[in-house]
């Protein structure tokens, strides 16, 4: 044995790079490295340029209502293939795999809870399951909310995010549109207060239907608010659309919503519109 030689190395030489998450993400909006905790901690927004990801629903609840208070209500009414509907997949194949990747059990949850110590009546649609599509059990949950909501007095608030109605159930859907509204309107009457949040995206029937009746109508920052999308608009007319049309911001110019609020925002401004409107009544 030589005067330098060795039986093995004495540095330990990584042949294959290791693959997995390291934590740090590169934001869409300003290509600045964030941390996912650091994600985390500010409700899903970029510490760097404020740019809102999408919030799961379990999360949303736990940002709007007080811990531990939120109650979940009418979670027995699962929906069913009434018209066994077959596009590329079954229906109900379609709705397994959403059971699956989702935290819950249809596109909306509804219950009630306290926000500041104020009980109200809150839904959360759930952009995971099926892009948050309103079928017949969305449109039954949520009128059940507001009926409830008209019955106690509960403010009510209702935070979408949506693809619009579910083409599987066809006019089932539809008719959800109307149903909801009709709700709203004797909510209306009786002067219960109605808040309407809309997160990117919001789109659809409901955007045509509940989702733009509220008494105060708050988007978040930079959220996709329309009917139909803006690819398909400009196909139809041949025409380009503004920059920023059907964002939050472009909205909040012409009218159509009141404010737009940032998440770590959102609890205290729906508190003193409350506080406002039932002052007043």
């Amino acid at each position: 044995m030589g005067l330098f030689s060795r039986d093995k190395p004495k540095i330990k030489v990584q042949t294959t790079k290791k693959d997995g998450f390291s934590g740090w993400l590169k934001c869409i909006h300003c290509s600045e490295l964030i941390h996912a905790n650091e994600l985390e901690n500010h409700q899903n927004c970029c510490p760097k340029c404020d740019y809102h990801y999408r919030l799961s629903v379990n999360a949303r609840i736990q940002s709007l209502c007080d811990e531990d208070s939120f109650h979940p209500l009418f979670n027995s009414l699962q929906p069913v293939d009434a018209l066994n509907f077959i596009d590329t997949e079954a229906y109900l194949s379609r709705l397994a795999a959403a059971k699956e990747k989702s935290e819950s059990n249809e596109a909306v949850v509804v219950g009630t809870g306290f926000l500041n110590q104020l009980e109200i009546a809150l839904a959360v649609l759930d952009f995971s399951f099926m892009g948050g599509s309103m079928g017949s059990v969305v449109g039954e949950r949520l009128t059940l909310l507001i009926e409830l909501a008209l019955e106690k007095k509960l403010p009510l608030v209702i935070v979408s995010t949506s693809g619009g109605a579910r083409m599987q159930e066809s006019i089932l859907s539809l008719m959800q549109m109307a149903k909801t509204s009709a709700a709203l309107a004797k909510l209306h009457e009786a002067k219960v207060p109605y808040i309407s949040i809309l997160t990117n995206p919001t789109t659809g029937g409901v955007t045509a239907s509940f989702a733009s009746l509220g008494d105060v109508i708050i988007a978040e920052p930079n959220a996709l608010i329309c009917f139909a999308g803006p690819r398909v608009i400009e196909q139809t007319i041949g025409q380009q659309l503004p920059p920023g049309a059907q964002k939050s911001e472009f909205l909040l110019e012409h009218g159509m919503i009141d404010c737009i609020v940032k998440r770590q925002e959102l609890k205290q401004k729906i508190a003193d519109i409350i506080d406002f409107l039932t002052s007043a009544n």
